[in-house]
């Protein structure tokens, strides 16, 4: 069986004494599963490691796979230059994984590395693993903006490549999990992050990989995690196999989930195949989300999908709109998304038309089509597209950040002719600091320049 199993790991720098310096004793529990878990892996006596990375090269529309014959990469930005590892790449398995990946219509390949270094989320697995004495290639895959179903059909790819060239490899899923579980730990507390960590945790020791195709995505995004999508792809690469779920520990010490599990396999298991399931899930949560627009949201829509199917603006109102959209001005934003990723966001800060109907309508059309950081939403995205709309109340002056606050103010920085909004209540936006940073970014506007700050109420339409 070319699967031999697979492992989930932390990717802590603390971990590793030589960086820790003592500090590792705190999350020595975290340090003793990974022990373990190499050790296990090693009595596997693997071909060959995929090893998934958030930190290995990001792009929201590619999956990259480390190209070359090998790479090496070292501890030195956390203070260990001394901690270096190299690793040769399995190139046929890692080019039969494209051509497979390529064949199954994603966007996946070699192109595009900015550094060819290993990563610290390749390189802190690979420390152990190297100490229980394996030194077998490697493929080193990074992760994207694409869904959680697209994510586990490439590790589905994996495992066929794995098959096709009779290669027994064991998956390698790095990644932490929340970064949100204490308010003095360097990210701050927020109520998903142990919400999120009990839910994946379960999912480890249960070993039901339905759990990390079907997280809500604003959960994940409060939450701060950093590797369901690696757990997404390491799903894939066991789909239809018979796992021994082995939960080896869990621990939150500095603020941040480490969670190591070990999935060892047992047999083939029809019942383990999960993509279908997944898109069930979605279609349901989609199809649940839509009967449940309202009345902004469904001007929205309809704006948009004339839009994109005719080539032209809607040209009248429906009949029946509540009073609050034809009876006043108001400035509104209208933002979309697929799969929880943001797929465009246009807005006008105060009106344009003479009323929020009309401001929707033409706003719908604008993010569809004008926000320069997407391309123009095709008629194949209509279906997966979630709206929401904001209506904007009257900015207003403050004379001190002290004023603002990120859940129930959005804010306008602006600096001459430069200005940046940013709205309220947005998923990883948490503090003031954040929210005024972003804000500055948008406009264009330097840390450290005078400028004005506004806030504003929305109200959000889902």
């Amino acid at each position: 069986m070319p699967m031999l199993g697979a492992v989930l790991t932390p990717h802590p720098p603390v971990l590793l004494p030589e960086v820790g310096k003592g500090r590792e004793r705190e999350i020595a529990a975290t340090g003793q599963a990974m022990h373990t878990a190499a050790r296990e892996v090693a009595r596997w006596n693997p071909d060959v490691l995929i090893i998934s990375s958030p930190h290995t090269i990001l792009y929201g529309d590619y999956f990259h796979i480390a190209p070359g014959s090998g790479a090496a990469g070292d501890m030195s930005a956390f203070g260990a230059p001394q901690v270096r590892i190299a690793a040769r790449y399995d190139v046929p398995l890692r080019e039969e994984t494209v051509r497979l990946a390529q064949a199954a219509g994603l966007e996946a390949g070699t192109l595009g590395q900015r550094d060819p270094s290993l990563d610290h989320g390749v390189l802190i697995p690979l420390y152990f693993l190297r100490q229980a004495g394996i030194d077998c290639p490697i493929v080193r895959m990074g992760l994207s903006s694409f869904s959680p179903l697209d994510h586990y059909r490439l590790g589905q790819c994996v495992a066929q490549a794995a098959e096709a060239l009779g290669r027994r490899a064991v998956f390698v899923a790095s990644g932490d999990l929340s970064h949100k579980l204490k308010s003095d730990g360097p990210y701050g507390f927020a109520p998903e992050g142990p919400v999120f960590d009990e839910a994946v945790t379960q999912a480890m020791a249960s070993g039901d990989f339905l759990r990390f195709l079907t997280m809500d995505a604003s959960l994940c995004e409060r939450a701060a995690e950093c590797g369901l999508r690696s757990f997404q792809m390491m799903a894939g690469a066991l789909d239809g196999l018979a796992v021994n779920p082995q939960l080896l520990s869990h621990e939150g010490t500095f603020g941040v989930g480490y969670g190591v599990a070990l999935f060892p396999v047992t047999g083939r298991d029809e019942t383990r195949r999960f993509a279908a399931a997944c898109e069930q899930a979605r279609r349901a949560r989609l199809q649940a989300r839509r009967a449940g627009e309202d009345p902004w949201v469904r001007l929205a829509r309809l704006s948009l999908e004339t839009y994109v199917r005719t080539g032209r603006p809607l040209e009248r109102l429906p009949d029946g709109l509540p009073p609050e959209l034809t009876g006043q001005a108001a400035g509104a934003f209208v933002s979309l998304h697929i799969d929880g990723r943001l797929r465009g966001c246009i807005g006008t800060i105060s009106p344009t038309q003479k009323n929020v109907a009309w401001e929707i309508v033409q706003n719908a059309v604008s993010a569809c089509s004008r926000d320069p950081r997407f391309p123009p939403v095709r008629t194949a995205e209509l279906d997966e597209l979630e709206y929401s709309v904001d209506v904007l109340g009257r900015p207003e002056p403050v004379d001190s950040p002290a004023l603002l606050n990120p859940k129930q103010y959005g804010v306008i920085v602006s600096c001459g002719h430069r200005r940046g909004l940013l709205l309220p209540d947005l998923d990883g936006v948490d503090t003031v600091e954040q929210q005024l940073d972003i804000a500055r970014q948008k406009g264009g506007i330097r840390a450290g320049e005078p400028c004005q700050i506004q806030r504003f109420q929305v109200v959000r339409h889902l």
